[in-house]
């Protein structure tokens, strides 16, 4: 694994843990959609764990549309980021 997909891992992980924190709940009760989280903090929870997914199965930084590389700035800012820029402007349309 290279740098690049340790730091997001690392990155998301705390995310996932802030998020879960905040719910004051367990996994299985944040997976349930039980623990008072808002829609937009369970999708959120849901991107961060597809996004350590891809990082184990050697699939991190690639674009889920074209199967092109996303850009190193986009996944440092953006570390859950399915699509390269391009697709992800075709996408929002």
């Amino acid at each position: 694994m290279d740098m690049l997909a340790r730091e997001a891992q690392e990155a998301l992980r705390q995310r996932s843990q802030r998020l879960r924190a905040r719910a004051g709940a367990s996994a299985k009760v944040v997976e349930d959609g039980a623990a008072g989280l808002t829609d937009s903090e369970l999708r959120e929870l849901d991107d961060i764990e597809e996004a350590l997914a891809r990082i184990d199965e050697g699939e991190f930084g690639r674009c889920a549309r074209c199967g092109g590389a996303i850009g190193r700035h986009r996944l440092r800012a953006v570390p859950e980021a399915r699509h390269c820029i391009t697709c992800s402007a075709e996408v929002v349309r």
